[in-house]
């Protein structure tokens, strides 16, 4: 591990528009009368329901079960009564099978998981395990399951706490980092510990030096150090991260334990100490929700289940009307077409974003400028691959690696003929899943 994080290839700077929220320490949502909680909210199998219509249910108490290795468990975020088993819109704009509790307003805690206060003297399966049962994924945006994480097939001698926070307008992850420090090195801790590792390293991008400087406060405590990073979008990415602090790079095709490192959000870590100490299921997350037509943009610990359309309300509503409402940050986030899509928990932001800054642009031709290979990070082709999507030679773009695309958007941030380089990407992967599930079929 260097002193100094070195430099990955590519990335842009756009402005990072943090300024509206970093200052707003993190307040507490109110209760609400209900809560339309997405079934499915994590990469993998979708959890099986366990609840009926009419069934009651406290707080914490399982409402889907894990239905395989890569499934994790759902939990209420209140006590109340399942009022409704249907669907809702879900974040890529397609309606979902969802599970509406109506809350009671008593908010009582059922029979949780069992605390483990001597958690450095517990097997690491153990660990593993409430993990897995507290239904924590990857709260930077992936969600993917922690416990599968946590369970490589090759050996791990780095564990990689990523606090970068590179999106633009999100400062989730600062507030938590300086708000609940001690959780962060502590699920920093706890993650080393299941992994049968002494330490852990903790990135944050230099732009949050407050953050860097009360995790410092307690790292030694845990045997956790911490990392200040440059400055450079999209840092955040898994390879990407681990290249700055380890030099190491992840081939194409290959996981970050190929290079023997294992990569977890600071929330989802934060989340690991409450289910380990507490024995709290995850049934919140803090959220940024942000832009420049809201009136009092801010973070807030949401439960699951809280509907967009509130969590607007409690930043003030807007004063001015927005052009486009995105779930996460403008490089990454997904554009929705209603406000009553609700908080997962992958939610990091919701941003509303203002009539000049989404400006509608015309795509032009590629004036072959080479900006966008410049740009990316994965060191791949955007120029080439687009005309292959273009021409729909999917077996060409596959050929010219597409499928290593990381989806940064890099490249369209900085493309001057405003092609839709991301979108073209998004598109011919899907078309290639999709060709080789249709050949293992046959």
């Amino acid at each position: 591990m260097s002193d100094k994080p070195r430099k990955f290839k590519g990335g842009v700077h756009p402005n990072d528009s943090k300024a509206l929220s970093a200052g707003k320490p993190v307040q507490d949502a109110p209760l609400l009368d209900k809560y339309t909680v997405i079934i499915h909210q994590n990469i993998g199998a979708p959890p099986e329901l366990v609840v009926k219509k009419g069934d009651v249910v406290k707080k914490g108490d399982l409402l889907a079960k894990a239905s395989g290795f890569v499934s994790v468990p759902l939990h209420a975020p209140t006590s109340g009564t399942v009022s409704l088993i249907d669907k809702c819109p879900g974040p890529a704009c397609v309606s979902v099978p969802a599970v509406t509790i109506t809350a009671d307003g008593e908010d009582a805690w059922g029979d949780c998981l069992e605390p483990i206060p001597d958690w450095p003297n517990t097997d690491p399966a153990i660990l593993k395990q409430r993990v897995a049962d507290a239904g924590i994924v990857g709260m930077g945006g992936a969600g993917f399951p922690s416990h599968v994480k946590l369970s490589p097939t090759k050996p791990i001698d780095t564990l990689i706490l990523n606090g970068a926070e590179c999106e633009p307008y999100l400062t989730a992850d600062h507030r938590l980092m300086l708000e609940q420090a001690e959780d962060v090195v502590l699920g920093a801790a706890i993650l080393a510990r299941i992994l049968g590792l002494k330490t852990a390293v903790i990135g944050v991008e230099e732009n949050k030096p407050d953050a860097i400087a009360e995790l410092k406060k307690l790292a030694g405590k845990y045997n956790v150090t911490v990392q200040s990073l440059h400055v450079n979008y999209p840092q955040g990415a898994e390879k990407q991260l681990i290249y700055a602090l380890t030099g190491r790079e992840v081939p194409i095709g290959g996981l970050p334990m190929d290079v023997g490192c294992v990569v977890q959000n600071v929330a989802s870590a934060a989340a690991v100490a409450e289910a380990v100490l507490n024995g709290h299921p995850s049934i919140e997350r803090i959220t940024t929700v942000t832009g420049e037509p809201l009136v009092n943009p801010g973070n807030w610990r949401f439960r699951l289940g809280t509907p967009v359309s509130k969590a607007i309300e409690m930043a003030g509503g807007v004063s001015v009307q927005p052009a486009k409402l995105l779930l996460g940050g403008p490089m990454m986030g997904f554009a929705q077409n209603t406000l009553d899509v609700t908080v997962m928990k992958n939610t990091s932001g919701i941003l509303l974003i203002p009539v000049e800054t989404a400006s509608q642009y015309t795509a032009e031709p590629c004036i072959r400028c080479g900006r966008c290979v410049e740009a990316c990070p994965m060191d791949i082709l955007p120029a080439t691959i687009s005309q292959a999507v273009e021409n729909e030679r999917f077996d060409w773009a596959a050929q010219l690696n597409v499928l290593a695309c990381i989806e940064c958007g890099s490249c369209s941030y900085i493309c001057p003929s405003h092609r839709p380089l991301n979108q073209q990407f998004k598109r011919a992967k899907a078309e290639i899943m999709a060709a080789r599930r249709k050949q293992q079929k046959k």
